[in-house]
C-alpha cells in the first residue's frame, strides 16, 4: 500500500482556494488512484469523470493544480498528458515514483521471505534439539550382521579376573544366603536357617499368638508388623485385660470402620482405654450384662388385675 502525499500547507493554499472545495475534493479522489495504481500523477479522462465533474476538472485546470494535454508547465517532471487525460502538477515532488515504490516492495518481500526462512528454521531447531546421534541412519528392528552384539554367551573373560576364580557362593546345588563356612565360621545347620523373609507375612510374638488366633477366628483378619515398643505395649494390654474382652472390642471397631483396618495397631488406642478384667470375670458375649425385671403389664393388664382383687376382698362377690 502506498500513501499519497499532502502539504501540510496545501488547505490555505492560493491554488486551492482558487479551486474551490468541490473541485478540491476530485483532486484527493485522483491523487489517491494515482498513488494506488503508480501512474506516476497520470489521471485518466474516465476516472476524473467517475469521481467528479467536468466544470470541476475545468477549475483544477484554470488553478495550476492539473495539466490538459500540450500544457506548458516549465517543470521537468510534469509530463504531457494524453488527449482527455490529467496530469497532477508536481506529482513525483511530493510522492515516490513508480519504479522506487517496485523495488521497495521486492526489498520488503526479500526481507518477509528471510525473516520466514528464519523462523521456520528456529522451529525446526526447537523440535529438533542438536544431538549427534539425530542424523545417524536407524537401525531396524532385524539389525545387520555387523550391527548385531554377541550373545553373553559368547563372550570370553579370563579365568583371573576377580570374581570368577573359582566357584561362586551360588554354585552349590541348594543355595543359601547364609555366609560361605570358612575355618573360623562353622558350618550352620539346614534346620537353623532362618527362612528368607521377603515378601513373607511378620512373625507374631509368641506372648501375643493367642489374640492373633482369637482375632483370626472372629473374621478380623490383620497384618501385624508392629515396632519392639508397639509390641511391648501390646503384651502388656493381653495380661491387663482378657483376650475375649480385646476381641469383643476390635470385632465392633471393626463393624463400625469406614474401610477394613489392615493393622493390628488400628486397635491399640481403643484396647489401650479399655478397664483392667478382674481374674475369674466373666469375658464372654454378654456375660456381664444384667437382666431386667419382667416386663411392666400394659393398662388392659392392671385394670382386670385390679377388679379381681377387689372382688376377692368383697364377701358377696367372693360367694357368687
Amino acid at each position: 500500500m502506498t500513501w499519497f502525499k499532502v502539504d501540510d500547507t496545501f488547505y490555505g493554499h492560493p491554488k486551492t482556494l482558487k479551486a474551490g472545495n468541490a473541485a478540491v475534493g476530485l483532486w484527493v479522489k485522483a491523487g489517491a488512484y494515482a498513488a494506488q495504481h503508480l501512474t506516476e500523477g497520470m489521471v485518466p479522462g474516465v476516472v476524473a469523470q467517475l469521481y467528479g465533474t467536468a466544470p470541476q476538472a475545468r477549475k483544477l485546470v484554470a488553478a495550476g493544480l492539473w495539466h490538459e494535454h500540450g500544457h506548458t508547465c516549465p517543470h521537468p517532471r510534469c509530463r504531457q498528458p494524453a488527449p482527455g487525460d490529467y496530469y497532477m502538477h508536481d506529482f513525483l515532488i511530493y510522492n515516490p515514483s513508480r519504479a522506487r515504490v517496485e523495488d521497495e516492495r521486492a526489498r520488503a518481500a526479500e526481507r518477509q521471505k528471510r525473516g520466514r526462512e528464519r523462523a521456520a528454521e528456529q522451529r525446526t531447531q526447537e523440535r529438533n534439539p542438536l544431538d549427534p546421534s539425530a542424523n545417524d541412519e536407524r537401525i531396524d528392528d532385524d539389525p545387520s550382521p555387523e550391527n548385531r552384539e554377541p550373545p553373553a554367551n559368547q563372550i570370553e573373560f579370563p579365568e583371573n579376573i576377580a570374581g570368577q576364580e573359582g566357584p561362586s557362593q551360588r554354585d552349590g546345588g541348594e543355595p543359601s544366603r547364609s555366609p560361605r563356612p570358612g575355618p573360623s565360621r562353622p558350618a550352620v545347620p539346614p534346620s537353623e536357617v532362618q527362612p528368607a523373609s521377603y515378601g513373607s507375612t511378620p512373625a507374631v510374638p509368641v506372648n501375643l499368638r493367642p489374640l492373633c488366633d482369637a482375632l483370626t477366628a472372629a473374621g478380623v483378619v490383620v497384618e501385624w508388623s508392629l515396632a519392639e515398643a508397639e509390641r511391648f505395649r501390646l503384651e502388656a494390654i493381653v495380661k491387663r485385660t482378657a483376650v475375649p474382652a480385646l476381641v469383643d472390642h476390635a470385632r465392633e471397631q471393626w463393624r463400625r470402620a469406614r474401610s477394613r483396618p489392615r493393622s493390628v495397631r488400628y486397635f491399640l488406642p481403643g484396647w489401650t482405654a479399655l478397664p483392667p478384667v478382674p481374674t475369674g470375670a466373666p469375658t464372654s458375649p454378654g456375660a456381664d450384662v444384667i437382666p431386667l425385671d419382667a416386663a411392666r403389664p400394659g393398662r388392659v393388664q392392671r385394670a382386670a388385675d385390679l377388679f379381681r382383687t377387689a372382688a376377692l376382698d368383697d364377701p358377696k362377690e367372693s360367694a357368687q
